[in-house]
């Protein structure tokens, strides 16, 4: 809030407020439509998304996930947490003339696909009960769980195995497996997924590669998500 804001900076309100105005201008900042605190704004997310795709901060990341990519044969990616969807910020597309084209910086919903519900999933049960409840849950398929409480069970097995999965529930004739990479606060930092055409590979194919993706995200934490020592 800018009450913080100003306790923390220990700077003059008019002034606080004028910076948090411009930047409000900006894109840096935005308020939330309820409460009206700040969060952080497009040109900010953007900011984000940048440095993370960046290719050197990347290059340990994206050799992963391509190995990993060919191993299993099949699309790979990295997302991360932004607002009520998650991001695609690293991605290897798989050789195959049939795939489904998700380029980086796509914006997907959290309750139908498989690194989404594992946000929710490992998510703080508040800020969890205000996405859900922010809006009606948009049925993309018919196998979308729409209904917040039977969504709530889905999640709570989530959690429970360790990865995501999306059946067909953001489109028809796609399904996805989404684990976890965390820090050493056992928050997540990113996911890894695989997704494929389930004329190609069905749901339960995918599963067999559970041990492969666990490995990747794995070694991604390590690099990215834990303190190193010299």
């Amino acid at each position: 809030s800018a009450t913080e804001i100003i306790e923390k900076l220990n700077l003059p309100k008019p002034t606080v407020n004028r910076i948090l105005s411009q930047l409000e201008v900006e894109g840096f900042l935005q308020r939330e439509p309820v409460k009206k605190r700040y969060i952080p704004g497009p040109r900010s997310r953007q900011i984000v998304l940048s440095v993370m795709s960046n290719e050197d901060l990347g290059a340990p990341r994206h050799s992963i996930l391509q190995a990993l990519s060919d191993e299993i044969g099949e699309t790979c990616n990295c997302t991360m947490l932004d607002g009520d969807r998650t991001v695609y910020f690293d991605r290897v597309e798989a050789n195959w003339p049939y795939r489904i084209q998700l380029p980086v910086g796509s914006r997907l919903p959290l309750h139908c696909t498989a690194s989404g519900k594992l946000f929710l999933a490992y998510m703080k049960p508040r800020q969890r009960n205000r996405l859900l409840n922010a809006a009606p849950l948009k049925r993309n398929t018919d196998r979308t769980i729409t209904d917040p409480e039977l969504l709530l069970k889905e999640l709570k097995k989530t959690k429970k195995a360790g990865f995501g999965i999306d059946d067909e529930e953001l489109m028809d004739g796609m399904v996805a497996i989404s684990v976890p990479i965390f820090n050493e606060s056992n928050e997540i930092c990113f996911t890894v997924a695989v997704h494929a055409p389930s004329i190609r590979k069905p749901l339960e194919v995918l599963r067999q590669y559970l041990p492969a993706l666990r490995t990747a995200a794995a070694a991604m934490s390590v690099t990215y998500c834990k303190n190193q020592e010299d």
